[in-house]
């Protein structure tokens, strides 16, 4: 009982082992669809760590569309990395839109990295690019902020190796910008928005690129702010602060230059002084010496009274006082 039940098992087994190795369901689904695989080649595809389910539904669905796709091409397209599926979706796309596309053109846009299928429908029905906010101050120093739409469709001649979206977006942008900048005021920009446009497009901004500009639309213009006045404000500012800069500059130096006089005119009261203090010394000697008398002595003390008194006088009437009164 035993060794009937794992006879069994292994003959499941190889069954099941037989139906994968040999996909007798998909080589008669094939034949039915008139796509000529032979069950070698199926089982090879395996060996090959090839899908034959994908391999077989891509050349059935090319076939049914009218499109000769040898089955090495598509294996060798999936080895190399590339999505078969869309490949053909695109090749069937193409041909109902009478676009030039080859198979060896879309397996080299595929291996680009580019949505091959996605570009044939761009290529038939224009893609619209919403542009970010572009903000450009015109002549007179007013700030416009601008948004453009971009409708552009694929050049399936340039998808190979052309730039992309962004660097639409970054043309336009400049564009939008030089366009801006060129006119004298911000209300031409505002009466006439389409003259942006216009100057954009003779640029040709769509050279070198994936893609074919077909118009460019400026949704909105809003006024931003007064770039000029501010401008003006700042160099103001800047010119205060070096005029206050050199203000102080000067203040200093006057306080420096009176600090100066002041230490002088002390350095000089001091001299005073000190000579002052040499003249009793001088007068000593000179009564010491015989050359001062005690009436030349008593003279001298008279001037100086006589001097003090004037000055006294003198600064009393400078005051508005009658010196004869009391």
């Amino acid at each position: 009982m035993t060794q009937t039940i794992i006879t069994i098992v292994i003959v499941l087994a190889l069954v099941i082992l037989f139906f994968w190795m040999v996909p007798l369901r998909l080589w008669f689904n094939a034949l039915l669809n008139g796509v000529h695989v032979s069950l070698v080649q199926l089982i090879l595809m395996r060996w090959r760590r090839v899908p034959p389910d994908m391999i077989v539904s891509s050349m059935i669905t090319a076939s049914k569309a009218g499109i000769e796709i040898n089955r090495d091409q598509l294996e060798a397209h999936y080895l190399a990395g590339g999505h078969v599926k869309p490949v053909v979706s695109a090749l069937i796309a193409a041909d109902k839109a009478n676009i030039s596309l080859d198979f060896k053109s879309a397996t080299a846009i595929d291996l680009a990295g580019r949505n091959v299928l996605e570009a044939i429908q761009t290529s038939v029905n224009p893609k619209v690019i919403n542009t970010p906010p572009v903000a450009a101050v015109a002549k007179d120093g007013i700030q416009l902020i601008a948004k453009a739409r971009v409708t552009v469709r694929t050049n399936i001649r340039q998808l190979v190796g052309g730039a992309g979206e962004e660097t639409i977006i970054a043309r336009v942008g400049e564009g939008i910008v030089s366009a801006i900048g060129s006119a004298d005021t911000h209300k031409q920009v505002l009466e006439n928005p389409d003259s942006i446009s216009k100057l954009v497009l003779t640029k040709g901004l769509d050279s070198g690129t994936a893609f074919e500009i077909l118009s460019i639309d400026i949704a909105d213009v809003d006024v931003g702010k007064n770039i000029g006045a501010m401008l003006q404000m700042d160099q103001a500012n800047a010119d205060k602060n070096i005029a206050q800069a050199k203000a102080e500059e000067r203040r200093a130096m006057a306080v420096a230059q009176e600090q100066e006089m002041k230490a002088k005119a002390q350095e000089a009261r001091a001299q005073v002084i000190l000579a002052e203090a040499e003249i009793p010394k001088a007068l000593a000697d000179a009564f010491r010496s015989g050359n001062l008398g005690v009436m030349d002595y008593y003279k001298l003390e008279n001037i100086k009274a006589d001097t003090s008194m004037r000055d006294g006088i003198s600064k009393m009437g400078q005051g508005g006082q009658n010196p004869t009164k009391k």
